[in-house]
């Protein structure tokens, strides 16, 4: 007679791990890295550099003050002070860059329990902190190339606030923004990446870029300006992406999406800011538990509760 053993879910277990995992998205994410360094110079680089090497020692001494057990070895902070820097504009006090990284793994990452159980994007609720906290610096922006200007050609603003429409090319290869915006071919090479190695599903970045493009779209506005342009790329299949903070199953992934976009249009169409990406996702994330209790699936053999 055959003996069989009966274990919870999951019944399969995957090969690959958290480290594996953050290892493809830092991948994903050098294009962007050296995209940066080439069009804000030197400087866009050692912000990414700050950010990542802040947030690690950040998780290290948070983990070894609350003896916590060691999660460095996993590569999310580096791939959480990555995105922070992504977020911030490469002339920005590198002191601003340290809180910010600071916020992004003690107090959202770390103080929620850690990977997996924070409710919200760390990058993103940092970035928004930083905008409330500091937001001339915030909001200063560059043109790109501009350490080899004099220096009263050095501001510009992004594409999205500028009196002239921007040029296919300079959307697509180089514009002024935050270090991360700057090159949208870059941002697709590496998101193209995260699809093909199977680390994201494209259903959310499809859905919360579409979702921009119809809106926009359907009120006259310019489709290729308001995709190309601002964090819609790098929200979309960066952060929007993340596992912790948005929903599990792929109908709750496309409310989800849809909702991104549609907050975004709000805010950039009829708010009082031209960009809406992280305020959208942050306002998501602390809705996607409900979310994720509306698109839950009904497991295999189980049985209803009995009412008493």
């Amino acid at each position: 007679m055959n003996s069989y053993l009966i274990e919870p879910a999951p019944h399969i277990k995957s090969k690959i791990t958290t480290q594996k995992i953050m290892l493809h998205v830092i991948i994903s994410l050098m294009p962007a890295v050296v995209a940066s360094t080439v069009i804000y110079g030197l400087r866009a680089l050692l912000v990414v550099v700050i950010c990542s090497s802040i947030c690690v020692v950040s998780e290290l001494l948070f983990e070894k003050i609350t003896k916590r057990p060691r999660t460095i070895n996993d590569l999310s902070a580096v791939v959480t002070g990555i995105l922070l820097a992504f977020n911030l504009p490469p002339t920005i006090p590198l002191y601003m860059a340290i809180i910010g990284s600071v916020i992004a793994i003690v107090f959202v990452k770390n103080f929620f329990g850690g990977i997996g159980q924070n409710f919200a994007n760390p990058a993103i609720t940092a970035r928004i902190i930083l905008m409330l906290s500091f937001t001339s610096y915030m909001t200063t922006w560059v043109k790109p190339f501009y350490y080899t200007m004099s220096a009263d050609a050095v501001s510009t603003a992004t594409p999205l606030v500028a009196e002239e429409t921007p040029g296919l090319f300079e959307l697509f290869f180089a514009r002024s923004g935050c270090i991360g915006e700057c090159c949208t071919a870059a941002l697709l090479l590496g998101g193209l990446y995260l699809i093909v190695m199977r680390i994201i599903n494209p259903i959310t970045p499809i859905a919360y870029i579409g979702t921009v493009a119809l809106l926009t779209f359907a009120f006259g506005g310019d489709v290729t300006v308001q995709v190309l342009s601002g964090g819609l790329i790098l929200g979309a299949f960066f952060m929007a992406t993340d596992y912790a903070t948005t929903p599990i199953t792929t109908f709750g992934k496309v409310i989800f999406a849809i909702g991104c976009g549609l907050l975004t249009f709000l805010i950039r169409n009829f708010g009082t800011m031209p960009e809406g990406v992280s305020y959208s996702i942050l306002i998501m994330n602390i809705i996607t538990p409900f979310i994720d209790k509306l698109t839950v699936t009904h497991p295999f053999g189980a049985k209803k509760e009995v009412s008493k």
